[in-house]
């Protein structure tokens, strides 16, 4: 599989229905449609401590988890934010993006913001 094959999302917009309506519908679909093959979503900033605590989002990560749909956080964040064992606990992987997110960006591999 290529890299243009993968689509990341870096989700940094904590507000709950942002995250129903557009970055988990998208990122389910998108493997169920099959429009990429594999499908990232970044967890940075305030949606570390959204997903923490808020259980429809809980539910719909550990979905989406099953279907495929893979997550990752940032650890920085989630170590400032006091939720590193919460999304661990998830089954989350919790890791320094900033040069991940920098070797992304200089590839220009399909990277959606939100």
């Amino acid at each position: 599989m290529s890299d243009s094959d993968h689509l990341y999302i870096l989700w940094t917009n904590a507000d709950p229905v942002t995250a129903e309506k557009m970055v988990f519908m998208y990122a389910a679909n998108a493997l169920k449609f099959e429009w990429w093959k594999q499908v990232t979503i970044i967890i940075w900033g305030s949606t570390a401590t959204l997903t923490a605590e808020n259980a429809s989002v809980q539910s719909h990560v550990k979905q989406m988890l099953g279907s495929g749909v893979e997550f990752s956080a940032c650890k920085a964040c989630a170590d400032e934010l006091g939720v590193t064992d919460a999304l661990q606990e998830l089954g989350i992987e919790v890791i320094y993006w900033g040069e991940p997110l920098t070797k992304l960006l200089r590839e220009r591999s399909p990277l959606l913001t939100v």
